[in-house]
């Protein structure tokens, strides 16, 4: 194992708690063994030895700590990501598509989506592709990523809204929970400084959404607005 990975490794173990750990296994409905260790105390952890080390150390540690099975310890993996995340290149996506098929739930595949790829593919803009090659995969995380990896700049009022309209139109159908909330999360942040765009997308396609996805999505939308996004139909 890395020095980096055995440092974080040795950080971890004394700070969680066996109540957290079977609390979080059971909600994750997880697989991985968990510790019990609360996120701002990983990240102080994973900060204190980990920031300032070089893209090959980083890297070299998330390939040690991921595979051990343990939650903590990927998480840990992500965290490195983010903080080298500046330092990552073009060719780094091939790991981070691994670790979101291997990912197998939310908690690691969201911080890897807008913490990871999102400034990754923004840095290197021919990554979209990518992108769009995730968005049509079968295996739905990585669809979810797809549409993630876009959120961060449209939260702020840019980004790639065409792009995401194009993922989320193609996905709007679907049964899966994850996507369906996905879609649902991204359009109810687009909202906060840009509903008119939202209400537009989201009115000749209310038929087609979910419950789910029109819930999330019209949020905090004015009521008017709320009855033209769900039904397609002026307010009075």
């Amino acid at each position: 194992m890395s020095k980096l990975a055995a440092t974080i490794e040795r950080a971890l173990r004394p700070l969680g708690t066996k109540a957290r750990a079977v609390h979080e296994k059971a909600y994750l409905k997880s697989d991985l063994v968990h510790l019990g260790v609360t996120m701002p105390k990983l990240r102080a952890a994973v900060k204190s030895v980990g920031k300032g080390a070089d893209r090959a150390t980083v890297l070299s540690a998330v390939e040690a700590l991921w595979p051990r099975g343990i939650f903590e310890l990927r998480s840990a993996s992500v965290e490195l990501l983010v903080l080298a995340v500046n330092q990552l290149e073009a060719k780094d996506l091939k790991l981070i598509e691994r670790l979101v098929r291997e990912s197998k739930t939310w908690a690691l595949v969201d911080a890897l989506s807008t913490a990871v790829v999102s400034p990754l593919v923004e840095a290197h803009p021919a990554l979209t592709k990518s992108l769009d090659r995730w968005a049509t995969d079968d295996d739905f995380w990585l669809r979810r990523s797809a549409l993630l990896a876009l959120l961060v700049p449209m939260r702020k009022g840019g980004g790639d809204f065409e792009r995401f309209g194009r993922y989320a139109d193609a996905m709007l159908e679907e049964k899966e929970f994850f996507i369906r909330k996905a879609i649902g999360w991204i359009l109810r942040e687009v909202s906060r400084k840009r509903p008119e765009l939202v209400v537009d997308w989201l009115a000749p396609r209310a038929h087609r959404a979910s419950g789910l996805t029109l819930r999330e999505a019209t949020r905090h939308l004015t009521a008017k607005q709320q009855q033209v996004g769900k039904r397609g139909i002026p307010g009075p």
